[in-house]
């Protein structure tokens, strides 16, 4: 759908280009017409006032209406290159739009790719600080996971802040327990009148694969050139909250079998000795 819609900016601007280069060169002919036909009026009226005889009225009538004519000719042409131009303008928009689109959809494909390119869980926490840096635009974040034991949320990494300063949230307490027991995202209305509270963060998804809430995503801080949050990040939070979540469920448990085999081979060992 897409390269459709490129394939038609490309028509409608080459159509434009085509109108465009036909009504310049139509509008210089009757502009020449036009004053051709305005210094033969002038010549037959000094002709007049020389003594040369009267102009004849259905020549100067004749004249007067050809002038007319090419006047209303001009004015249309002109009407039509610059409702050309605003099609254009609107195309070339959609154009940039699409653009757009195209390279959300990449750093989206991008992004999942990642997620899902490693087993190793501190790799996974550092491809998902990455993307909230480098695609959402966060300055301060932390991941958190829940502890289903002792139900409590904990951060397992952080940026721009210690990972001591966030405290251990209870399940269904505050906005980040509330996020967390809810499988709801929280945004706080206005982002500039934020101010940082580590127990209230700006923005807080959670990390759920289909129903099920492993931990949250919670935003302190934007970067400084990031004012406000655009559409594709709305689609990053979608992402991250199953495809973060899958990525890091799956690759705990890879470590934790990995951590038990490595444990059974072990005793194995001992016993084989």
């Amino acid at each position: 759908m897409q390269k459709d819609d490129e394939r038609l900016v490309h028509n409608r601007g080459e159509e434009f280009l085509q109108v465009f280069k036909k009504g310049a060169e139509f509008t210089q002919d009757l502009l020449r017409e036009n004053e051709r036909l305005r210094f033969r009026v002038l010549e037959l009226e000094k002709s007049q006032l020389s003594g040369g005889g009267p102009l004849p009225d259905l020549e100067a009538r004749k004249l007067a209406e050809r002038i007319a004519n090419l006047e209303q000719e001009k004015q249309e042409i002109l009407n039509r290159i610059r409702q050309v131009e605003e099609e254009n303008q609107d195309f070339a928009a959609r154009y940039l739009e699409i653009e757009d689109e195209n390279n959300n959809l990449a750093n989206l494909y991008i992004a999942s790719y990642q997620l899902h390119s490693t087993l190793d869980f501190k790799e996974v926490l550092q491809i998902i600080t990455e993307i909230i840096i480098n695609l959402i635009g966060a300055e301060e974040f932390a991941i958190m996971l829940l502890d289903e034991k002792s139900d409590e949320i904990q951060a397992v990494a952080t940026e721009g802040v210690e990972r001591e300063e966030i405290p251990h949230v209870r399940l269904g307490k505050g906005v980040i327990g509330t996020v967390a027991s809810s499988g709801e995202s929280y945004f706080f209305p206005d982002v500039d009148d934020y101010q940082r509270d580590f127990a209230n963060p700006m923005v807080c998804i959670p990390l759920k694969i289909k129903e099920h809430v492993i931990g949250v995503l919670a935003i302190y801080k934007l970067l400084i050139q990031k004012k406000e949050f655009a559409p594709v990040d709305y689609e990053l939070f979608t992402l991250l909250a199953g495809h973060a979540a899958t990525a890091i469920f799956s690759s705990r448990l890879y470590s934790d079998s990995e951590r038990k085999l490595s444990t059974i081979q072990g005793f194995i060992d001992l016993l084989t000795k």
